[in-house]
């Protein structure tokens, strides 16, 4: 499915306006990014270690607001949000995979598919059920029961993929979600958000820092002291 055209503002899930950050006053880490992401669009943002990338998954995911500039998710401002609110769009509507998995030890793979729905409020059965759905529908429900110290690296990252869309989000924000596996478990792993990508249409932002890494993205952007640039990979 390719992502759709938008015919207004608010089909951009993402867009960042004139945005800068900085943590120390003097030293800006992202200088005047403008982007606009579409609605089921997926893209890779790629840069060497260190150079921001995770400081703009951040600002995208609603988790750090920036020093100038504008966030807006789906045309609306999103910088002058209470932290509640925040919180709660996060929760329901954007899903996080990260480069170490953060997949909880003390529980069980299922459980940890679990969790966010059970900070939603759904109920125990409902989001018993839907995990192991997900589990299923990936080929992965053998895994249900193991603990995370159980199971291989591409197996952890694919489990925190699927965690990621345990709140049906319509955003995935990916960071470095390759970096730790091996070509055969980058390819899974890389497959695996293609597959949500066309199939349940939702928007995917991954960064990396390889430029040769075959990603099944719409676009691609470098980031490069401080600016982002499209790129042809």
């Amino acid at each position: 499915m390719k992502p759709c055209e938008p015919g207004n503002r608010e089909m951009y899930p993402v867009e960042l306006v004139d945005v800068w950050k900085s943590y120390d006053e003097r030293n800006f880490v992202l200088k005047e990014v403008n982007l606009k992401v579409r609605r089921g669009e997926f893209i890779s943002i790629r840069g060497k270690s260190g150079i921001g990338k995770t400081t703009l998954l951040r600002l995208i995911g609603l988790l750090d607001t920036p020093t100038k500039g504008e966030v807006l998710f789906y045309g609306r401002r999103v910088s002058g949000l209470r932290d509640e609110e925040a919180s709660e769009l996060r929760l329901r509507r954007i899903g996080f995979v990260f480069q170490f998995f953060n997949l909880i030890p003390s529980l069980t793979v299922l459980e940890n598919i679990e969790l966010p729905m059970s900070i939603a409020g759904f109920r125990k059965r409902e989001r018993r059920e839907r995990a192991f759905s997900l589990l299923e529908k990936f080929k992965l429900e053998n895994l249900a029961y193991r603990m995370p110290d159980e199971i291989s690296g591409g197996e952890k990252q694919r489990i925190a993929i699927i965690r990621a869309l345990a709140n049906k989000p319509e955003i995935i924000v990916a960071d470095e979600p390759t970096a730790n596996l091996d070509e055969e478990n980058t390819f899974k792993t890389l497959n695996l958000l293609k597959e949500i990508n066309e199939e349940r249409n939702v928007t995917i932002i991954l960064a990396t820092t390889s430029f040769l890494e075959e990603i099944p993205s719409h676009r691609n952007y470098t980031l490069k002291n401080g600016e982002l640039i499209e790129i042809e990979i």
